[in-house]
């Protein structure tokens, strides 16, 4: 198992919430701006492939194990927007209040409001791994009229969790992982990763 992984994203919340969930591995995660890894194309039309764009790339530049997250929102009445495009969906150097502003104007009073999130991780041995490990998840719930709650980040203060009856951005941390896309992947990685020993 790897003592140290290179996590291939600049996003601080995605950082930090991979951090604290590896932290019980004794698995310490690096962010790529630490190696002044590049950001790079994101050119894939898929999350699966963006994310293996990322892992690939960060582990080519640092020459360390690496591990790429990918993921984002679907919405079904945007036929699945915006999907790969989640983080840049309202331009590219959009903020993430910027982006729930289009999302809400786009699905108007649309009573269709149900929406999941996505996650890949993709972990990667090396540069050139053939079998990078893949985990996949999903986490479903509605989207909000308005913003509701200032935890998390991206769309978390308009994702409503039917289970918790709130937004996802009024759950802990502790709560958010234990239920969300990103702490299920998570889940399914460390096992993997303790199964590869």
């Amino acid at each position: 198992m790897p003592q140290q992984v290179v996590l291939a994203t600049g996003n601080q919340g995605k950082v930090k919430e991979l951090a604290s969930m590896l932290s019980e591995l004794k698995i310490e995660v690096l962010p790529q701006s630490q190696f002044n890894v590049p950001d790079v194309a994101e050119t894939g039309t898929t999350f699966v492939e963006n994310a293996i764009i990322k892992a690939r790339h960060a582990a080519e530049v640092t020459g360390m194990p690496s591990i790429a997250d990918d993921s984002g929102l679907e919405v079904d009445a945007l036929n699945g927007a915006p999907g790969v495009y989640s983080a840049r969906f309202a331009g590219a150097n959009a903020s993430d209040q910027d982006n729930i502003d289009k999302l809400l104007l786009e699905l108007g009073d649309n009573p269709q409001r149900s929406a999941r999130f996505w996650c890949v991780l993709v972990y990667m041995r090396h540069a050139s791994d053939p079998t990078p490990i893949i985990c996949q998840a999903s986490w479903e719930g509605q989207i909000t009229m308005q913003q509701q709650g200032r935890e998390g980040f991206g769309y978390d203060p308009v994702f409503f969790v039917p289970e918790k009856s709130c937004t996802s951005a009024e759950l802990s941390k502790e709560q958010k992982n234990a239920l969300s896309h990103r702490g299920q992947a998570l889940g399914m990685l460390l096992s993997q990763l303790q199964a590869n020993v």
